[in-house]
């Protein structure tokens, strides 16, 4: 009945991302982070020194950071230590009491401790929308963008996001940046988001960083074509089903770093050989 000692496992890259339906671009200005249950409860099932949730904390930090250096609000779920049985009603039947039991490890775990501009919402429910003010406060400031991290994935993260589709607000998953019980489960959310509810995706993608190797763009771009088959590294990427949408989305990106990157210039050359030219440039 309650959550089970964890342990932990590869956390998804970008080659096991299921096939986005939708290609929404990240757009800063409209979007909001939501950081998901990182309390000291909930990670402690994995126990200390977990690799795994160490990655996922530093992931989260650093989309954490670029959020504040671009006035993207932070929203942070937490349960509370006490909840009385009408307020846990079936999580009991589902879970037993919870953190009701170990009350001392309310905390959001330190390296993600909230600030006095971020918004901390009560968690009632799976959803982060349920008996909170989110989706008023997401429209106020015009935001319909929300990138969701946090545990676990395939429970309170994915129902929010699916939450979060049903209210018009679109949901940026990131695949890096989400633990659960198992690998299994957390690929699970991963393909029931992509296919129902949002855009998954993997933290350097929101990030304005650039591929720090051929390599790593080569791995960046190929879940975004239709072909099974893989292109060289000279061959023109849009035969491979690489689309205008997405393509707009990686000059978006690159042009945080690379001011002169547009959709025009790499659509001039569709190559991975052409755009690693551009990107492997010395940054003025």
């Amino acid at each position: 009945m309650a959550i089970p000692k964890l342990k932990g496992y590869a956390l998804p890259t970008a080659m096991d991302l299921p096939d986005n339906k939708v290609s929404w671009a990240f757009e800063p200005e409209r979007a909001a982070l939501l950081i998901h249950d990182m309390q000291e409860y909930f990670l402690n099932f994995w126990g200390d020194n977990s690799e795994m949730m160490e990655t996922v904390v530093a992931n989260i930090a650093a989309l954490r950071d670029f959020c504040k250096k671009n006035n993207i609000p932070v929203y942070y779920t937490a349960q509370p230590k006490e909840q009385s049985d009408e307020d846990r009603a079936l999580l009991n039947d589902m879970w037993g009491p919870g953190l009701t039991r170990s009350p001392e490890q309310q905390k959001i775990v330190a390296a993600l401790t909230p600030d006095e501009a971020d918004t901390v919402l009560v968690k009632w429910r799976y959803s982060a929308f349920h008996r909170s003010p989110l989706e008023l406060m997401l429209k106020e400031t015009g935001r319909n963008q929300l990138i969701i991290t946090g545990v676990y994935a395939h429970i309170g993260c994915m129902t929010t996001a699916t939450d979060a589709f049903m209210r018009d607000i679109k949901p940026f998953f990131v695949a890096d940046a989400l633990a659960d019980f198992s690998r299994d489960e957390h690929l699970m959310s991963l393909n029931y988001v992509a296919g129902r509810s949002g855009r998954v995706v993997m933290t350097d993608e929101l990030l304005p960083s650039v591929p720090a190797s051929k390599a790593a763009l080569r791995a960046l771009v190929l879940p975004l074509l239709d072909e099974s088959d893989e292109p060289m590294d000279d061959e023109n990427l849009i035969d491979y089903g690489l689309d205008s949408v997405r393509m707009m989305a990686l000059a978006a990106r690159w042009r945080k770093v690379y001011g002169d990157i547009d959709f025009v210039m790499l659509a001039k050359n569709p190559t991975i050989d052409a755009w690693w030219a551009l990107l492997s440039r010395e940054v003025k």
